[in-house]
């Protein structure tokens, strides 16, 4: 559905895309990670027609996006960052605006806007848009663009402006139109919020797709593309004795307890230490690592 092949975008020089090769199928819900400046907007941009790459290429639905704009715009949907309406108007006349860019009747322009409207939590609000929070400026953007039922739906930070509970409606909406079957490409740079709703996801960093698949593909991937230290919880039955291993990098020692940071899971290797100095373990265990901590782990490196 979404497909992009060496898909490069420059700035000044600079490349703000790298080669980007990357594949969405239909009904899939993807969550695109990386922090700020990542080129997570730029991508978009370009998939959605608003901007041409410098080099590669990008389609939706086979439609290649730089050749057939307007036909693309056609079957997608987008809801940028900073979302804006025209102040003086209401919800529904900003939509009856934009909908008139549609192949629709004045008839079907009314009833899908009504839906919409409601569906967003914003039917029966009579302000002028220019009068709206952030949040509802955002919910407004999502009724947008959802106007032309959108084979694909590209959300660019569509959390960013929300209250608790405005989030927990915007999952339930994403569950919902997940199950109708679109397509739909979540841009984040908030791991909870993207683990909440996408079935895979991909993280780019510096204009380059480092991991894609899964949550836990990904961060097995990635675990093991990168060294890191282990942490161990353990709880004796008397003084912690001592222990030495070449790939232990710190132990703190609080009486009968221990925490040993290890560059390789040692836990034979105490238990064997332990039992050869007399000393029994009440528990032992290795600390998991979160998928919070791999992600930062990439991002700052």
């Amino acid at each position: 559905m979404i497909t992009t092949e060496k898909l490069t975008k420059l700035y000044n020089g600079k490349r703000a895309v790298d080669g980007l090769d990357l594949q969405v199928p239909k009904g899939e819900v993807f969550g695109f990670l990386g922090p700020n400046g990542a080129g997570k907007s730029t991508t978009i941009l370009m998939l959605v027609g608003m901007i041409e790459p410098t080099e590669g290429t990008c389609a939706i639905n086979g439609i290649e996006v730089a050749r057939n704009p307007l036909k693309v715009k056609e079957i997608v949907g987008y809801l940028p960052e900073d979302v804006g309406f025209y102040g003086t108007m209401t919800a529904e006349q900003n939509l009856d605006y934009f909908a008139r860019f549609y192949p629709m009747t004045s008839e079907e322009r009314g009833a899908r806007i009504g839906e919409l409207l409601e569906l967003v939590h914003l039917d029966g609000v009579g302000q002028k848009a220019g009068e709206y929070s952030r949040g509802m400026k955002q919910r407004l953007g999502l009724a947008q663009a959802l106007l032309n039922d959108p084979m694909v739906l590209f959300l660019d930070e569509p959390t960013a402006n929300l209250d608790p509970e405005a989030v927990a409606e915007y999952r339930e909406l994403i569950h919902r139109l997940a199950r109708e079957g679109k397509t739909i490409f979540v841009s984040s740079h908030i791991l909870s919020e993207v683990t909440q709703v996408c079935t895979t996801i991909g993280i780019l960093k510096k204009g380059r797709l480092v991991a894609k698949g899964m949550l836990d593909e990904v961060k097995t991937a990635l675990l093991s593309s990168s060294p890191r230290t282990v942490t161990i919880y353990v709880e004796a039955t008397g003084p912690v004795p001592a222990i030495e291993h070449a790939d232990i990098v710190s132990i703190e020692l609080d009486g009968t307890g221990a925490v040993i940071e290890s560059r390789s899971d040692i836990r034979d290797f105490i238990s064997a230490s332990f039992l050869r100095q007399g000393i029994g373990i009440r528990e032992m265990r290795q600390a998991e690592t979160t998928l919070e901590e791999v992600f930062l782990s990439v991002y700052r490196s």
